[in-house]
């Protein structure tokens, strides 16, 4: 018998990018998260490409078909982080810590880009919600830049010895055999 699907999703183009994406990741395990196109897709600050919905285990879409591999990717790990546990999500925390305290320029993606831009100190060392919100949208970003298959992309701005620092950190995260979604 075969196993269930992780991913529920009936556009055989997006099946297809996701089949690409899952054959560069580590073994994923968890209950099946339905993939769904949404037009006029929005959060609180305006419009977006994607949400995760993961009470409802669902990600909806709304991207350009050459985007897609890098944000589902980046979405996807909003799963892995919510599952990853404390200690590794504060091994994450610490990483980019430095960076920041060091004043290291850039990041993997728009996403937490912004949200570092918006980051006083007191942030980093009270670790409050803007903080987290940071730390969770870096991972996601850097997951993409590991995993997606984009090699060069303009958001891609944070400098090569730091994303060295980054496929480090997530190699040592991947050893623990199957991640969690």
């Amino acid at each position: 018998m075969a196993p269930p699907a992780l991913f529920l999703c009936d556009e055989p183009a997006r099946k297809k990018a996701i089949s690409a994406v899952l054959r560069r990741l580590p073994p994923l395990a968890g209950a099946p998260v339905e993939i769904a196109g949404a037009r006029g897709l929005r959060d609180r600050r305006g419009a977006v490409h994607a949400g995760s919905f993961l009470r409802r285990r669902r990600i909806a879409f709304d991207c350009p078909r050459a985007e897609f591999a890098r944000i589902f990717c980046h979405e996807l790990f909003h799963f892995v982080w919510l599952r990853a546990g404390n200690p590794a999500r504060r091994s994450y925390e610490e990483l980019v810590k430095r960076e920041c305290l060091a004043g290291a320029p850039g990041e993997l993606g728009w996403s937490a880009e912004w949200r570092k831009g918006k980051l006083a100190r007191r942030d980093i060392r009270a670790r409050t919600r803007r903080w987290r919100e940071y730390c969770c949208e870096s991972f996601c970003d850097a997951a993409a830049w590991l995993y997606s298959g984009v090699r060069s992309h303009p958001e891609f701005t944070l400098p090569p010895r730091l994303r060295q620092s980054r496929r480090t950190w997530f190699e040592n995260f991947v050893k623990r055999e199957t991640v969690s979604i």
